[in-house]
């Protein structure tokens, strides 16, 4: 219940907005293809995920924080 609650974003509007219309299209059509097209679009609104599924492609809750990065000692080599 909490993924589907949090973490809209503009894809997630933009593949409701498409589930909606395609699924409208596919009752007005009688088409069946159009509907499995439409509920696939409304899984992955539910869930929070892409095209991967299984939360392969899910869109992270929270922000990349800098990584703290260490100071890397180098040390010359010299050929002759």
């Amino acid at each position: 219940m909490q993924t589907l609650l949090t973490g809209w974003d503009f894809m997630r509007w933009v593949r409701l907005t498409l589930a909606v219309i395609i699924a409208v299209q596919a009752i007005q059509m009688h088409d069946s293809l159009a509907g499995f097209i439409a509920a696939f679009f409304l899984f992955q609104v539910a869930t929070n995920t892409g095209c991967c599924g299984a939360s392969g492609c899910a869109v992270p809750n929270t922000k990349n924080q800098q990584k703290n990065i260490n100071e890397v000692a180098f040390e010359e080599i010299k050929s002759k």
